[in-house]
């Protein structure tokens, strides 16, 4: 008669760190990468943010140079943001914050980045509306003149319509 095996764990508790848990065998490791990495730098989207520099990998190169940089630490507190008029006690690490660190104007382009152009308000609030001249004038043409009765060509302003008005040009 043939014997079955027992499927019963021969060892008794604890088990060991690297014993199987009682969801039984566990699944061979899948492969997270399937394409090695000098094949996948060489597709999007990694190659084209590999070759482009960040602010700070810009700033690491050899040939960088940074004339608007502090050189000291007296400067590197005095171009702070920190004003103790109106922040008066702020903590040790709020006293030195810079522009650059807050999002303030700091007169650097970032890379990568496009500065928005703020939109031209018309001033009085009124819809003004700006248009090219297209035909260059001569400013002393009698012509371009203001209409007034005094100008050169209503005969020096002594001559009159039939209906009583001055003659305009």
């Amino acid at each position: 008669m043939a014997t079955m095996q027992s499927t019963r764990d021969p060892h008794p508790f604890p088990q060991r760190q690297n014993d199987d848990n009682f969801m039984g065998r566990r699944d061979p490791e899948t492969i997270c990468y399937p394409v090695p990495t000098h094949l996948a730098q060489r597709q999007q989207p990694w190659e084209r943010l590999s070759s482009q520099h960040t602010l700070s990998s810009a700033r690491h190169e050899v040939y960088h140079h940074d004339p608007i940089a502090p050189n000291d630490d007296l400067d590197f507190v005095l171009k702070s943001t920190y004003n103790q008029h109106d922040e008066l006690l702020r903590n040790k690490n709020e006293v030195v914050y810079q522009p650059e660190t807050k999002g303030l104007d700091h007169g650097r382009v970032l890379k990568n980045r496009i500065v928005p152009e703020p939109e031209k308000k018309m001033a009085l609030n009124h819809p003004l509306i700006i248009t090219n001249q297209t035909k260059k004038e001569n400013i002393n043409s009698v012509k371009s003149a203001i209409e007034s009765h005094h100008t050169e060509t209503t005969n020096k302003g002594f001559s009159r319509k039939p209906d009583g008005g001055f003659f305009c040009s």
